[in-house]
């Protein structure tokens, strides 16, 4: 069975990296091995340093650099097209969840930021949204956590993905 996957999504600058920095830690206290997924939507990120050996060996025209070290491995794959959700999802393991940021069009469960200030305008469609922080109260047919709300979201998390499985709490 597949890893489920939740897509923290929002407008921009609204808190969805603040979002997934408390709500991580609620739910690896709850007993749940974490991903995530960053979506950049614009080519050419780079996060090798110019000079390290890696990026020396990305230079030199290798299409698939990893970096391994004891407690952490790294991979830099040059690609020929963009890899759906799914795609990168299935060559990650061993945890319960991953959470992206971003991928709001690649039709998974969401969880939408809000904030007043940047438009109340929700993002995802009625059949993807699970839930919405937010820094105002919202009449909608969703659960509505206040943004601070780590361990609401992450119960919600839970119950909703995993109704069976017995974790702490």
């Amino acid at each position: 069975m597949p890893t489920p996957i939740l897509s923290i999504v929002g407008r921009s600058k609204v808190g969805k990296t603040t979002l997934l920095e408390i709500l991580i830690p609620a739910l690896k206290q709850r007993g749940l091995r974490i991903a995530t997924i960053k979506h950049h939507a614009h080519p050419g990120f780079e996060i090798d340093q110019p000079g390290k050996d890696t990026w020396r060996h990305a230079q030199a025209g290798s299409d698939c650099v990893v970096l391994s070290a004891p407690d952490k491995i790294a991979t830099i794959r040059r690609l020929q097209r963009e890899q759906t959700l799914d795609e990168i999802a299935a060559n990650i393991s061993d945890v319960d969840l991953i959470l992206t940021e971003g991928y709001k069009r690649a039709g998974k469960p969401t969880l939408e930021v809000v904030r007043q200030e940047k438009g109340l305008e929700l993002l995802s469609s009625s059949g993807q949204l699970l839930a919405v922080a937010s820094d105002v109260p919202l009449s909608l047919n969703v659960p509505v956590f206040p943004l601070d709300d780590a361990a609401g979201m992450a119960e919600f998390i839970l119950q909703h993905f995993f109704p069976d499985k017995d974790l702490k709490s």
